[in-house]
């Protein structure tokens, strides 16, 4: 039964699922379903400080508005743009004495918003809030005390001389963004920043091994009159081919975590079990645990298991290493977590590829790249074998990997995974994502150093050596002297 449409896109009953969308006409990889702009979006309490509260953009130096000493802004033109959006948010601010959480500043902000849009932001939107599931009666105990409390908060928040809502609806509004609210990156799409709820998009439902992802598109907010800038937006694209009818689904959970794993974040997160095909099969879970055979033979289970726990308190000791900024204590469990595993457990085993994230990670940023870049070359390998094919989070480990390998002098291999990394984030990201530009970039550029590399690997190594610790060559020396 189809209940709404757009030009590409229509609502229909999906049986257990509820609602879901399918499409209008074929899609082919990379083609853009339907863009979306916010309804509303916040940045998140740890990073306030840190990202522009209007074009999400991380940088050092922001400003802060006068007004309630929280909000910051890259400049006066993102200052104004927000202003709108912020100026009762603002006052609220003011009044309360200070900032409250996330979720209290987005559910407010959503209020504000259908205040003034009577619930929908354009012609295009297919659903309201009131329309979308809160999940609240699948609440567990200890859930509904957490929701009471932030509805005490939000309404110490809320202003009087705004319109008022009943606790249960504040209830219902939390509850949608506790079940649909989707994470926002940076301009880079290289860190989550904030949060932010797009009300097609909740009609999305999920499988592990989707037909669509979705990306932020920041919009364009380069010129000094605000009127002349781009809503910020989601894209929905295709990851492949989609038939028309064919439903549209994206991925809520990384893949990368075992089948019952995944199950079980679903259910606690989004109240649902999955019975995509991959969890129903446990499709690839056997290379998620996967070993190694030595003489012909697998290691016994007993063997396994010893190694496996000692990875599990390995990577807790690691994360609070990393966490501590102890990044030479990273390192070396590093090393010697990936010492007890070889041999044992293969490339594609999960704790494998978690503690090869780390330590290529952590060597790069400590610009040590020729290590890194072994250890990044792994880490790709065994993602390829699990990710599917055309999937953001591989493209971005991929350019990583590209990059440290480049740094790292190996051209060639760089060059091949910058290119590898470039056609996989052209479907996921785009053309125009500034990622992609960059990448673009990246590829035009390690293309001309392979050639140069290929006709005189002596004087590319020299000149390379050179640019890497900004030392002049012999010639400049003898000009200098």
């Amino acid at each position: 039964m189809t209940l709404e449409k757009t030009d590409a896109v229509e609502v229909f009953a999906a049986g257990e699922k509820g609602r879901g969308l399918r499409t209008t006409k074929e899609m082919l990889a990379g083609e853009v379903v339907f863009s979306e702009a916010g309804f509303a979006a916040v940045v998140f309490d740890s990073l306030s400080m840190q990202v522009c509260h209007s074009c999400f953009c991380r940088q050092a130096n922001l400003h802060r508005c006068a007004q309630c000493m929280f909000a910051c802004y890259c400049d006066r033109t993102c200052q104004g743009a927000a202003w709108e959006e912020h100026k009762q948010e603002c006052a609220a601010i003011k009044r309360l004495g200070k900032a409250p959480n996330e979720n209290t500043r987005l559910v407010a902000r959503i209020l504000w918003h259908t205040q003034k849009h009577t619930g929908k932001v354009s012609d295009n939107q297919l659903t309201t809030l009131d329309l979308l599931e809160d999940h609240i009666s699948d609440m567990a105990p200890e859930d509904l005390k957490e929701l009471k409390v932030a509805v005490h908060n939000f309404l110490e928040y809320w202003p009087s001389n705004s319109k008022q809502y009943g606790v249960e609806y504040i209830s219902h509004i939390f509850g949608v963004i506790n079940c649909n609210a989707f994470i926002l990156s940076d301009q880079r799409g290289l860190q989550a920043v904030g949060v932010g709820i797009f009300p097609n998009l909740c009609l999305v439902n999920h499988d592990c091994w989707p037909n669509c992802t979705v990306i932020l598109n920041h919009g364009n907010q380069t010129a000094l009159d605000t009127a002349f800038h781009s809503q910020r937006r989601i894209e929905l694209r295709a990851l492949g081919t989609i038939l028309e009818g064919e439903e549209l689904t994206v991925s809520y959970v990384d893949f990368l975590n075992l089948s019952t794993e995944r199950k079980q974040l679903l259910k606690k997160q989004y109240y649902f079990d999955c019975e995509c095909e991959h969890c129903s099969h446990g499709i690839k879970d056997d290379l998620m645990m996967g070993t190694q055979e030595i003489g012909g033979k697998k290691p016994s289970v007993d063997l396994v298991k010893q190694v496996a726990n000692f990875s599990l308190q390995a990577l807790s000791k690691i994360e609070q290493a990393h966490t501590e900024r102890n990044f030479h204590e990273v390192v070396q469990i590093c090393r010697e977590c990936l010492e007890k595993q070889e041999l044992l457990l293969a490339d594609t085993h999960l704790y494998v590829l978690r503690v090869l994230r780390m330590i290529s990670e952590v060597l790069s940023f400590q610009q040590q790249f020729q290590e890194a870049a072994e250890y990044a070359r792994r880490m790709v390998d065994g993602y390829a074998k699990l990710y599917p094919p055309n999937n953001a989070l591989l493209g971005m480990a991929t350019m990583r990997a590209g990059v440290t390998n480049w740094h790292a002098g190996l051209i060639e291999v760089g060059h091949g995974m910058i290119c590898k990394a470039y056609a996989i984030l052209l479907i996921t990201h785009g053309p125009h994502h500034p990622i992609t530009k960059d990448l673009e970039r990246m590829r035009t550029q390690t293309e001309m150093e392979l050639h140069m590399f290929k006709q005189n690997e002596k004087v590319y190594h020299s000149m390379r050596e050179v640019a890497v610790h900004n030392k002049p060559s012999a010639s400049q020396r003898g000009k200098v002297q």
